[in-house]
């Protein structure tokens, strides 16, 4: 029902890939097309004050760039939103902006947090919310898939892994929601500097009340846990924990709310999943490059070095389109076509290399629960209302998806 304009690559000197406002209301898949074949290592020009960036489209490239630890690095940043203004301030601290020594010893410690036993009181829980919250959108006929459904889903499974109080649930989602994206053009960035600082000081709060104790939660891990010794500092426990609730609510919800709208967009594949025809793992993959979360991922060169013919220089900013190589024509047949039984299905939606997801068990189950539900309780779906694409030039995603379910039978 989308009626956003398609942007032609004549116009590609005149955009700017790092602009929100083009990702909301326009559709790239023209341009990032053109790039793949004509111009795979694009260089964006300064815009203003804006310095310039790498804009790298195929599957191969991005690859590459991925797997090279030795030639980029995210402590500048990981999306062009910081590695354009000056840094990240969690760089050196957060999992997800650190790199060498430290990042592999802050991912031991977070993979911890997810054990067997947490895994699966996170998949009981998930199967639990999901029914909760597909009958009660049932008996109600109509709801917001993205408020109603699938904003709700992976805020659970997130805030089980850090046992966050039932109670302060819904303060963090608004938060979240504001952190990195924002719903509307015009809405000033304060909106998103103070959200960003109220989840830090509430974690802040929550690892104090943890410390000493002997819980096993993620929160109790950081607040708890040595490093050769030496306690994380608050700096490290504070921005990991944000990391977490970000990376983990953020990720599952737009990927949740774009499959929704994929299966109404495309009915073939709503009576495969309705019929059995397809796997649900195998599908769950699909969902997953279809709806991509993140549209890119950032880097900053720290020396010179050549990817498919092209010199990258020192000091360069370098942004990996995961949107674009997973519609790769080299690598996916028909990338274009949603197909929930593809096989195999290798796209970048985690990332990929010593900074892949760290969080993709739970995106995968978030996904995977959210069709399950699906394919049990409900008969059919369908739009009835235009969907509303958030703000950011990072994350991709609806704040609204108005939908009408009927039951079974």
């Amino acid at each position: 029902m989308s009626t956003r304009p398609t942007v032609s690559p004549n116009e590609l000197e005149q955009i700017d890939l790092a602009s929100p406002i083009l990702h909301a209301e326009y559709e790239l898949d023209e341009v990032f097309r053109y790039l793949r074949a004509n111009r795979p290592m694009y260089w964006q020009e300064p815009r203003g004050e804006q310095p310039g960036f790498w804009v790298i489209s195929r599957y191969a490239d991005v690859n590459e760039v991925y797997k090279d630890k030795a030639h980029f690095t995210t402590e500048n940043g990981n999306a062009l939103a910081t590695l354009l203004t000056g840094g990240d301030s969690a760089s050196g601290a957060m999992l997800a902006v650190t790199d060498g020594v430290r990042h592999h010893q802050l991912r031991n410690v977070l993979s911890k947090g997810f054990s067997p036993r947490m895994l699966d009181l996170i998949t009981n829980s998930l199967r639990a919310t999901v029914d909760e919250l597909l009958l009660a959108a049932l008996e109600r006929g109509e709801c917001d898939a993205a408020q109603d459904i699938s904003a709700n889903v992976p805020l659970g499974a997130i805030c089980d892994l850090l046992e966050i109080p039932q109670s302060d649930r819904k303060y963090l989602l608004g938060l979240t929601a504001h952190a990195w994206s924002t719903d509307h053009a015009d809405e000033p960035p304060e909106e998103g500097w103070v959200a960003k600082n109220e989840i830090l000081l509430y974690f802040s709060k929550l690892l104090k009340e943890r410390r000493a104790g002997d819980r096993d939660d993620m929160v109790s891990l950081l607040a708890n846990c040595r490093i050769d010794g030496d306690p994380l500092n608050p700096a490290e426990q504070m921005a990991n924990c944000y990391g977490l609730m970000i990376g983990g609510d953020e990720t599952g919800r737009h990927a949740i709310t774009g499959t929704i709208l994929a299966l109404i967009e495309n009915p073939d594949q709503w009576r495969a999943l309705k019929n059995g025809d397809v796997d649900l793992k195998t599908a769950t993959e699909e969902a997953l490059r279809w709806t991509v979360p993140s549209l890119h991922g950032g880097r900053k060169a720290t020396g010179d070095v050549v990817i498919n013919g092209q010199q990258i220089k020192a000091g360069d900013v370098v942004s990996v389109w995961i949107s674009s190589a997973n519609r790769d024509e080299t690598v996916f047949d028909a990338p274009d076509e949603f197909r929930l039984a593809r096989t195999p299905n290798k796209h970048f939606t985690f990332a990929y290399g010593s900074h892949y997801c760290l969080g993709h068990h739970l995106g995968r189950m978030e996904v995977y629960a959210v069709l399950d539900g699906l394919r049990r309780l409900v008969g059919d779906l369908e739009q009835i209302g235009e969907e509303r694409w958030i703000y950011s030039s990072i994350l991709h995603g609806m704040s609204s998806l108005p939908i009408r379910l009927r039951s079974e039978g």
